[in-house]
């Protein structure tokens, strides 16, 4: 069963996830006004906020302290972003697309273990579930 964190302990990841969208917001200004950034900023820019909400997500599901297979599955995700993260920092790095390959592969495994409900632990409100009026305790 779902039980949701308290404040207390949702604070660190929330300020976390905080700080990874005003990143965002960074990187949007970027995109409106390029030229008051230093060269090549956007590869810092678009990393960052890849490679903080996975350590957000981590330190949230530390918090939560779910089932191994969810944990294992969190970490996975981490990962993926973390790859995608790696192929925005470093674009012209031979690995760049190996890197992206990756993060691709861990993204739609993920998409796809939540597709079978793997793991049997996960609770119903697992991204992309949706529900219809018939649905129990609906």
């Amino acid at each position: 069963m779902y039980i949701r964190l308290d404040w207390s302990r949702r604070t660190f990841p929330v300020i976390l996830g905080l700080l990874t969208l005003a990143s965002v917001c960074v990187l949007f200004a970027w995109d409106i006004s390029p030229q008051i950034f230093p060269p090549r900023a956007h590869d810092f820019l678009g990393a960052f906020p890849l490679a903080m909400i996975a350590i957000a997500y981590l330190v949230y599901q530390a918090a939560h302290q779910p089932a191994r297979k969810e944990l294992f599955k969190a970490i996975l995700l981490a990962i993926a972003f973390l790859f995608w993260a790696a192929n925005q920092l470093w674009p012209n790095l031979p690995q760049a697309t190996l890197f992206n390959d990756i993060a691709i592969a861990l993204f739609v495994l993920d998409v796809f273990m939540v597709m079978i409900g793997w793991p049997a632990t996960s609770p119903d409100e697992s991204f992309a579930e949706t529900y219809t009026a018939s649905d129990p305790g609906k």
